[in-house]
């Protein structure tokens, strides 16, 4: 009997163990489901697409010829990656809304479609830059085309860092280009290649237009990723974008100081205005070194912020 009672007690206690272990897989598998469920939704919520092109894009006034479908497929990949490229994207359209205004009023002046601030974007994302090259600012300005066009440029004072003076440049620029090749996308291109380089490949294609040239692989896209720039900059919303007013950056109101004398230094004399040496070189990339030597007494515009925009911690 005792021996009986042991096996009734040992088959027992292998159905409780079975139950347990069945209630724990069977839990396992449950939660195993809902994790695959949530996981589903996540996915669900971020959907990756094809992007609908716009059939009537153009660029400075000139269409593109949207019926050439390896025109369009270069087109493409540049709204692709400019689109999804979502971080960069979204600092482009905060710099544009801060230095735009500073940018657009002098293409105006100066005869140059307004298209052509994306050309800034396209070449330096709207920061002062410096490229392999040496290429410099927001318009990637050389050394020797910066003095060409009368920039003072030197270890002291660079002013291809300064976007009012450089911008007054590249409309130089752009509208000699004009002239020379008759179309403002030639004229884009010729800013990326050199006008000497476009002249080349014309003559060697017998091309007449930017669309009909071969160019190496970072000119051939040049255009292409203005205009998809162009396009997302201009209608956020419509590629997913979902950025407000608040969300953008303004630039800081300032005052100008002339000075036609030497400077020493540059933390004592940004005391005089109650900010510090930072924020003075902030608003004055162009002043390259400590100190400003100017043997020759030229004047020079200092930006100043407003008083109080600035909470120095001394």
């Amino acid at each position: 009997m005792r021996f009986l009672k042991n096996i009734l007690m040992g088959l027992g206690l292998v159905f409780v163990l079975g139950s347990l272990i069945f209630a724990v897989q069977n839990t396992g598998d449950v939660a195993s489901v809902e994790k695959d469920e949530q996981m589903d939704n996540e996915v669900k919520g971020y959907r990756i697409s094809a992007i609908d092109i716009p059939k009537d894009l153009s660029f400075a006034g000139e269409s593109v010829p949207s019926d050439d479908p390896e025109i369009m497929e270069r087109v493409d990949r540049e709204f692709l990656v400019n689109t999804y490229w979502q971080s960069n994207a979204l600092l482009l359209m905060k710099r544009a809304n801060k230095y735009f205004p500073i940018i657009e009023p002098i293409l105006a002046k100066n005869g140059i479609p307004d298209d052509f601030k994306y050309l800034a974007v396209a070449e330096s994302g709207l920061q002062n830059v410096v490229s392999p090259a040496g290429a410099t600012g927001f318009w990637q300005i050389m050394r020797a085309t910066g003095r060409e066009y009368g920039l003072e440029v030197n270890t002291n004072v660079d002013e291809r860092y300064h976007i009012e003076k450089a911008t007054e440049v590249a409309c130089r620029y752009l509208k000699n280009s004009k002239k020379k090749f008759g179309s403002w996308t030639l004229a884009a291109a010729s800013y990326n290649a050199g006008s000497g380089s476009i002249n080349k490949f014309m003559g060697i294609q017998k091309a007449e237009g930017y669309y009909d040239l071969l160019l190496g692989e970072e000119t051939g896209r040049y255009v292409f990723r203005i205009l998809a720039i162009k396009e997302i900059l201009s209608n956020p919303d419509k590629y997913g974008f979902d950025i407000a007013q608040e969300d953008l950056y303004n630039s800081v109101p300032t005052f100008t100081v002339e000075v036609n004398e030497p400077i020493a230094n540059f933390a004592d004399f940004a005391k005089l205005y109650e900010i510090n040496y930072k924020v003075l070189k902030r608003h004055n990339p162009w002043l390259r070194e400590p100190h400003l030597n100017n043997n020759s007494r030229k004047t020079y515009a200092i930006a100043i912020p407003n008083k109080g925009y600035y909470k120095i911690i001394k």
